[in-house]
C-alpha cells in the first residue's frame, strides 16, 4: 500500500486529499497537530515519519529547534521542500520508516501521526522499534490512529476522495469495522488502543494510550521507560 501512496497520492494529489476534508475532519487534523505542539519545547529536535508534502512539519518548524521529515515519495518530498524552503531548520529525506538511516538517540521526539502506522504497510513492530531507537533516552515517541468514534467522519472524507478520483470507489460490501476498502485495492485500516498496548508490551516499553478530540487514539512512549 505504500506504493499506492507513492504512485497515486503523491504531491498535488495528496494536497488535494486534505483540501477537500470536511470541517470535522479538519478539526481532527488540527487537533492532532495541536497535541504534538504541546509536547514541543524550544530546542527540541523532531523527526516526522511519513511527512508527505510537509503539512505537519510547517507548524512544528515554528516551535522546534530542528525538524526532519522522511517519506518514500520523492514527488511529495520535492513538493515539501519547495513549500518549506523558508524554514532553514527543516530537512526532508527519502527514507523507509521501518529502516531508518539515523544514529541511535538522534532525536528528542519522533512522531508518526494521522494513521501513518497503518498507511505505511510495514512491519508495525519494526516501525515502533526503529522509532524508539532513534529517539534519545527520556525523549518521546508519538503514534496515532483513528478512534472508533470518528468512523462516520472518516468514511465521509474517504467518500469525497473517491468522488474526486483520488482513490477508487468505496466497496460498500467490504467496508466496515474500521476498515475502508476501495475497488482499486486501496485499503485503510486502523490500530486500536489494545493493539498499541500489545505492540509496546512486545517491545518491553511502557506506553500511555489515550484518546483526544473523539477522533484520535494516541500511543505515547517515553524512551527508556520499561513496561
Amino acid at each position: 500500500m505504500s506504493e499506492y501512496y507513492r504512485e497515486r497520492l503523491g504531491a498535488k494529489r495528496l494536497e488535494r486529499v486534505y483540501a477537500i476534508a470536511p470541517p470535522r475532519v479538519r478539526q481532527y487534523l488540527d487537533a492532532e497537530i495541536g497535541h504534538v505542539l504541546e509536547k514541543i519545547v524550544p530546542g527540541t529536535i523532531v523527526l516526522e515519519l511519513g511527512c508527505g508534502c510537509g503539512r505537519v512539519l510547517e507548524p512544528l518548524a515554528r516551535s522546534a529547534r530542528r525538524v526532519c521529515g522522511i517519506d518514500t515519495s520523492l514527488e511529495s518530498l520535492l513538493c515539501g521542500r519547495s513549500a518549506l524552503a523558508h524554514h532553514a531548520n527543516c530537512e526532508l529525506i527519502q527514507m523507509d520508516a521501518a529502516r531508518l538511516g539515523f544514529r541511535d538517540g538522534a532525536f528528542d521526539c519522533t512522531i508518526c501521526i494521522q494513521n501513518g502506522i497503518s498507511a505505511f504497510r510495514v512491519d508495525v513492530r519494526e516501525l515502533m522499534r526503529e522509532s524508539i531507537r532513534v529517539t534519545r533516552a527520556g525523549g518521546l515517541v508519538l503514534f496515532s490512529s483513528y478512534s472508533e468514534a470518528f468512523w462516520e467522519h472518516r468514511l465521509e472524507w474517504f467518500e469525497r476522495q473517491a468522488e474526486e478520483g483520488l482513490i477508487g470507489s468505496i466497496d460498500r460490501g467490504k467496508t466496515r469495522d474500521g476498515t475502508i476498502v476501495c475497488t482499486d485495492g486501496f485499503t485503510s485500516t486502523t490500530v486500536g488502543a489494545r493493539q498499541f498496548e500489545d505492540l509496546a508490551g512486545a517491545l518491553g516499553v511502557a506506553a500511555r494510550v489515550y484518546e483526544i478530540d473523539s477522533s484520535s487514539i494516541f500511543c505515547e512512549i517515553t524512551v527508556g521507560t520499561r513496561s
